[in-house]
């Protein structure tokens, strides 16, 4: 069996479902790691894997959330994320998805999700149909 990229970025999904689920479940003490999340005029995209995409118009800045899975909200004020250029998906809504990065050739995939789900033109990139 081979390694590509459609197999990493699989890899990737699974492991940032487990990882969302871990950060949200309320696991009683357990450590859990965050998934990269960042906004972009009000909506907030969570990181969907290494995905090959092709890049449409730069959209403006998107800005890192905090990580909210130390229970420890209010204890301290946030900081301010750090911020990133957001572009355009091809043929993918910036309400659904956006790419993330400084530069186009370091882009990250980003996509809306509800119960770490996400939305059916996603995930066809992300399965590769």
């Amino acid at each position: 069996m081979s390694w590509t990229r459609r197999s990493a970025g699989l890899l990737a999904a699974a492991a940032m479902v487990t990882s969302v689920a871990a950060c949200t479940a309320g696991s009683g003490g357990a450590e859990a790691s965050c998934v990269a999340r960042y906004a972009y005029q009000d909506v907030t995209y969570q990181d969907a894997g290494d995905v090959e995409i092709t890049l449409g118009e730069k959209l403006g800045v998107a800005t890192e959330s905090p990580c909210e899975d130390t229970g420890g909200r209010g204890e301290s004020e946030e900081q301010p994320g750090s911020t990133a250029t957001a572009y355009e998906v091809d043929g993918i809504s910036p309400k659904v998805a956006i790419a993330v990065g400084d530069r186009p050739e370091t882009v990250r995939f980003f996509a809306v999700s509800s119960d770490s789900e996400f939305p059916p033109e996603v995930r066809k990139l992300i399965d590769g149909s």
